[in-house]
């Protein structure tokens, strides 16, 4: 199987993950110059709705790292730079918002495969 199609899987994997957990997906793969989001989702809790960028890592194994180190400051720079022109291009979207990043290490069809969900990834700034 190719790294794009473990991608595509992982990315599939992720989405079901997060609509058993309530998340309701608004959109995938959303291509801009400066990169891609893969999955937009909608959280809602209590009364309020918080849309959640949410970058997908997926590896085979974790035997050259975890999926999500793979998460670089350099990745993180130009998903925020995608969620601006996102953001610009619905201004009724307003009000809260956060960055997720799911882990998938496995393969289709193993019994071993692991999710592991980062809620609110911020990076820290390089001067700190």
């Amino acid at each position: 199987m190719s790294d794009r199609a473990i991608g595509e899987w992982g990315e599939k994997l992720a989405a079901d993950y997060l609509e058993r957990k309530g998340y309701q997906i608004i959109s995938r793969n959303v291509f801009f110059a400066a990169g891609e989001i893969d999955i937009v989702a909608l959280q809602v809790i209590g009364e309020a709705p918080c849309l959640v960028f949410v970058e997908v890592k997926t590896r085979r194994s974790s035997w050259h790292g975890y999926p999500e180190e793979a998460f670089s400051r350099a990745k993180h720079a130009h998903l925020l730079r995608s969620i601006e022109r996102y953001l610009e291009g619905d201004p009724d979207l307003s009000g809260d918002w956060r960055i997720d990043v799911i882990a998938v290490t496995g393969t289709p069809g193993a019994s071993s495969t692991q999710i592991r969900h980062f809620e609110g990834i911020v990076m820290p700034d390089e001067r700190e």
